[in-house]
């Protein structure tokens, strides 16, 4: 069976998982993804900005400031006052709430992809690096087998000197032997 282009591109992509399909079907249609992920990539600037102590003080510093218009503005000015428990406050935070849980949890399912992927390579990897290592090690002792065979200087030194010994014996024997035999 012939592959697609965009199973193709697919394929090479690090942010989603093996097999992945170019588009899904929702509630609201057929959604396919630009090739540039807008969504998955928006969660993800909106996931990191929301973890960062900046954002803890600028969401602290507007509630802050909220509150303190709230409550110590004139009646006529106040927008959301304290005598309604600061309703409009209450539903801007929790609107704001419902948004963040899905966009974490999407950037969290698009890392754990990337994680995935990443263990995958780095299994691949250990697997050719053992593989590399055990050759390595046969080889060596490959080696050590053949030098045991090969013939070392002191082992060369002490044949000659037993050839020598031997000589020298047959020297000493051979006038003795000549003469005998005339």
């Amino acid at each position: 069976m012939a592959r697609t282009p965009r199973q193709a591109r697919n394929d090479h992509r690090l942010d989603l998982p093996k097999g992945a399909r170019g588009s899904f079907a929702s509630p609201f249609g057929t959604f396919r993804p630009s090739g540039r992920d807008r969504m998955g990539r928006f969660s993800e600037s909106f996931a990191r900005a929301m973890g960062t102590s900046w954002f803890l003080i600028a969401m602290s510093v507007f509630v802050v400031a909220w509150l303190l218009f709230n409550t110590l503005a004139p009646e006529h000015l106040q927008f959301d006052p304290r005598l309604t428990n600061f309703t409009l406050l209450t539903l801007i935070l929790s609107l704001q709430a419902s948004y963040a849980a899905p966009l974490i949890l999407l950037a969290q399912n698009r890392q754990d992809d990337r994680d995935r992927v990443q263990i995958e390579q780095d299994r691949q990897r250990a697997e050719r690096n053992l593989a590399d290592t055990e050759y390595l090690a046969r080889e060596v002792v490959a080696l050590r087998l053949a030098m045991k065979d090969v013939a070392t200087k002191d082992f060369i030194r002490a044949e000659l000197r037993a050839l020598l010994e031997e000589l020298e014996a047959d020297d000493g024997e051979a006038p003795g032997k000549a003469g005998a035999a005339k």
